[in-house]
């Protein structure tokens, strides 16, 4: 969004900045401190999102927050606004992760060779260690340099992050690898690295570590590219919000008609919503009748009539005939506009997600280079020489440098995702997962995800001596003549239980009452009571207990009559998913309390709760205050998943501590969700929270045996006890062992 600066009572104005160079959560916390020591300033910087939002006192500039940033080692600038993606826009997020995606490339078609012969002693050729430096080179240099850069702009300010514990590692291993082929004995023709494993001290003027620069380079950057490829989803749900509107729009001005850019409607501009168009803006119709489908916006499952007078909401479906529109809200003050603010805020709000790693490495990393500078120091003081003293203390980085941990979270990642996406389950990132080991709330939205979300025939109740196949047959073919959401539910359900249905002989769309024709010689009525009332046809007692009953249980009542008598009544609904009622037993055995959350009608909502087991539900709840509801449990103390489908919901999914889009409903959902449905059958829910605490779980056992393992040999490293084929074969084994753990993941499998 572009930047807001609204006057507060304070007085205070808030900012949002858009911060570039952060390379793990460390930085986004970094930031946060500089900037709320500024007198008068209170910031949140969210690392997923790449924005601070800031808030700030009279006499505070933008231009000081942005140098404060600035002075701690990051670039911060004021956002550009939005604008929905052009078919062109593809090759935008493509070119932001063009240049770790080269990087990552060369790494791995360099490695690979060097790390091939130094484990192999087979592959080592006469000169094979000049061939493994002159492909490690570049892998260290320019692949690496994302590292080196983070490490340097960390020490600047006194920090030490991930980033510099590899780039010290790689750094140290190339220098002493450089060393020990030009000074040492390692550029010998003919030298190899004698495949053993005894422990004994050494001097290590013969050693080069460059697949061990090289490799780790090459696993690190697989993890970050995976992770920014991630991100650039952050803000995609706001573009698919922004999608949702129109792009042109007729105008009606000196009685002509002109099509113009939705930017440039005024409020008090009347324009023309055709059948089957968009609604361009909100607004108030001045002409025509229609039915206008707004349960992407609503959760309204039933499409709602309109006439002169009433209003309309811009982005919902004009479902019937030619409306005039005339705008009230135009830009940023319409409800789409409002909605897409708050998917922004809520993300926004979203406590940035700390990786394990990095939490780890805010005392690991300071430990490991202490150690390795006492380490030299012990050494030079006891006389062994500057080579051996050397030899250890590199030999304390470079097993420290946790090779397995580039493997940890992207690997276990990878093969949960891939056996996610097998059984439906789109899995966003690492940071996702953290949050569903603690959910303990999940609200469900109604429409679409609860039940199908789209309107569908009932029952059939018919007056005595009536035979139902002869109420659907001429029902459904008046019906299928109508472009009503309604009717059209009324034709498909009739063409399934009685096949092919009749052509009417004559056909009137009645607007708020329904249609009239003849069919097969029968003058036939099709719609509200009141349409057959117009006839001074009465329903019959057992008719109208239908009527009355199927109205009570939320359900749109179609009355149907031919030559003069009420035949039948017929009642529509969104009918509820097959599988729900199972889906919902299954949150509950993974200790989850279901809650049901729709902007319908409190009948409906009730009815539906009850058919699936729910006891608690929200009702009658507008777009914006279904941010408030998932607030308000929060505020109690649970840890809320949200499951929707709609772009009422979106806000709702970003806002929740875990958000899982049916992948069945709209871009803007699917986008805020941090888990998505594909199938968009609700028992994918529980088999995707299942999965995730699965998934997380593995990350967390690779990443304690990704450091034990370091962690175990840094004694025999400081002692000066490790040979190269050592330290590469524990690292090796680290490196398999977490592979192999991830790959348990493939056999994941959903509940039965």
């Amino acid at each position: 969004m572009s930047t807001t600066t609204t006057t507060t009572p304070g007085p205070t104005a808030e900012v949002e900045l858009a911060i570039g160079g952060m390379t793990c959560a460390s930085c986004a916390a970094r930031i946060e401190k500089k900037l709320n020591r500024m007198d008068g300033v209170t910031a949140t910087v969210n690392y997923a999102t790449e924005k601070a939002k800031v808030a700030y006192a009279d006499g505070v500039r933008v231009a000081d927050l942005i140098a404060t940033v600035e002075a701690t080692g990051y670039t911060a600038q004021e956002p550009e606004p939005p604008v929905p993606e052009t078919e062109d826009d593809e090759t935008g997020p493509a070119d932001e992760l063009l240049p770790l995606r080269q990087r990552l490339l060369t790494a791995v078609v360099l490695s690979v060779p060097v790390i091939a012969m130094a484990m192999v002693p087979a592959l080592q050729i006469q000169y094979w260690q000049w061939l493994s430096l002159t492909l490690a080179a570049p892998v260290v240099t320019y692949a690496a340099w994302p590292f080196h850069r983070a490490a340097w702009t960390n020490a600047r300010h006194g920090a030490a992050t991930m980033d510099t514990l590899i780039s010290v590692g790689t750094s140290a291993a190339f220098l002493w690898s450089l060393w020990a082929l030009f000074f040492g004995t390692a550029g010998t023709p003919g030298m190899t690295h004698p495949f053993e494993f005894t422990i004994s001290r050494t001097d290590g003027a013969g050693n080069i570590y460059l697949e061990a620069a090289a490799g780790v380079t090459a696993f690190i950057l697989a993890g970050r590219y995976f992770e920014a490829r991630s991100k650039r989803k952050a803000g995609a749900a706001l573009r698919a919000l922004l999608e949702l509107g129109t792009k042109d729009v007729t105008v009606l001005r000196d009685g002509r008609e002109t099509l113009v850019p939705t930017a440039d409607l005024r409020v008090g501009d009347r324009f023309l919503v055709r059948p089957g168009e968009k609604i361009a803006t909100d607004g108030t119709v001045v002409e025509g009748t229609s039915a206008v489908d707004a349960s992407m916006l609503t959760g309204e499952s039933v499409p709602v009539e309109v006439g002169p007078g009433d209003p309309v909401t811009g982005a919902t479906l004009n479902a019937g005939g030619r409306l005039v529109v005339e705008a009230t809200r135009v830009g940023a003050d319409t409800q789409l506009a409002r909605m897409a603010k708050l998917v922004e805020d809520a993300q926004n709000g979203k406590a940035a997600a700390q990786r394990l790693a990095d939490r780890i490495s805010a005392v690991f990393v300071p430990v490991v280079i202490g150690l390795a500078l006492a380490t030299l120091g012990f050494w030079l003081g006891n006389g062994a020489g500057l080579t051996a003293a050397f030899t250890a203390a590199v030999a304390v980085l470079i097993i420290a440098c946790p090779c397995a941990l580039g493997l940890a979270t992207p690997t276990a990642l990878m093969v949960g995702t891939g056996r996610g996406a097998q059984l439906g389950i789109l899995i966003k990132g690492p940071e996702v997962l953290e949050t569903t080991r603690k959910v303990d709330t999940v609200v469900l939205d109604k429409t679409g995800t609860v039940t199908t979300g789209r309107m569908t025939l009932i029952a059939v109740h018919t007056a005595e001596g009536t035979d139902e196949r002869d109420v659907l047959r001429l029902a459904g073919a008046l019906e299928h003549a109508s472009e009503h959401p309604v009717a059209r539910a009324v034709a498909a359900g009739a063409a399934e239980r009685v096949g092919a249905l009749p052509t009417p002989e004559d056909f009137a769309n009645l607007a708020g009452l329904g249609v009239q024709g003849v069919v097969e010689g029968h003058a036939v009525l099709v719609g509200r009571e009141k349409l057959l009332a117009d006839w001074a046809i009465e329903l019959p007692a057992a008719l109208g207990r239908a009527r009355h009953e199927a109205e009570a249980a939320g359900r749109t009542a179609i009355t149907v009559a031919w030559d003069g008598e009420a035949r039948a009544v017929l009642e529509v609904a969104d009918a509820v998913k097959e599988t729900s009622a199972e889906a919902i037993t299954r949150l509950r055995a993974l200790g989850l309390t279901p809650i049901l959350l729709t902007g319908d009608n409190r009948a409906v909502a009730e009815a539906v709760a009850a058919e699936v087991g729910i006891d608690q539900v929200f009702a009658e709840v507008m777009p914006e205050d279904k941010v408030d509801v998932v607030k308000r449990l929060q505020a109690e103390g649970r840890s809320v998943a949200m499951v929707g489908d709609g772009v009422n919901d979106a806000a709702a999914l970003a806002q929740a501590d875990l958000g899982l889009a049916m992948g069945t409903g709209t871009d803007a959902a699917i986008e805020a969700g941090d888990l998505t449905l594909v199938r968009g059958d609700l028992r994918a829910a529980a088999d995707a929270i299942r999965l995730s605490r699965r998934t997380l779980a593995t990350i967390k056992g690779n990443l304690f045996w990704a450091f034990a393992y370091n962690v175990a040999a840094l004694p025999l490293a400081a002692a000066g006890l490790l040979n190269p084929m050592i330290a590469g074969a524990a690292m090796a084994f680290s490196s398999v062992f977490v592979v192999g753990n991830s790959l348990r993941l493939r056999g994941f499998k959903p509940a039965a």
